[in-house]
């Protein structure tokens, strides 16, 4: 993963490394799945979905969100005082702008701030699972309430 690619990119810190480091396998993986149990998350395919089971990297993109963004995003992804909604904006990010965003935080245009997660260990490692959770609510797959899931499958 090239982060210098971004705009208003600065140097790569120790924090983008690793988590290019852990999201490297993820990005090369194949996109399609036969089923839960051999699902491999990619950006073009970040979600699995089956009889309204996801799969366990999207439900643990949902338990990070609540532990740590929707505080400010809101409980449904859909904005508050603090923070605008990411819904629309997650129809329209890539995953490479997602973990920019994430990682560097940004201001937006209306000048609310959003922190930086780099040092983040409850976000950091899980940056793809975030990424599926939030995709899957903005692609209309995953409701407000937990989603069920498939179990964690073992590598």
């Amino acid at each position: 993963m090239n982060l210098t690619s971004f705009p208003g990119h600065r140097r790569a810190t120790a924090a983008q490394h690793l988590a290019a480091a852990l999201l490297g396998g993820a990005l090369f993986s194949p996109a399609i799945s036969a089923d839960y149990s051999s699902f491999k998350f990619s950006p073009e395919t970040p979600y699995y979905v089956e009889d309204n089971k996801v799969d366990f990297g999207t439900y643990n993109g949902f338990r990070r969100y609540h532990s740590e963004c929707h505080t400010c995003h809101g409980p449904a992804g859909m904005g508050s005082a603090y923070a605008p909604a990411l819904m629309k904006s997650m129809e329209v990010l890539t995953f490479d702008q997602f973990v920019e965003v994430v990682i560097n935080g940004r201001t937006g245009m209306d000048q609310r701030v959003m922190p930086g997660f780099a040092s983040n260990l409850n976000v950091l490692p899980y940056i793809s699972d975030l990424y599926a959770y939030l995709k899957a609510r903005s692609d209309g797959v995953v409701g407000t309430a937990r989603p069920p899931n498939f179990p964690k499958v073992k590598p």
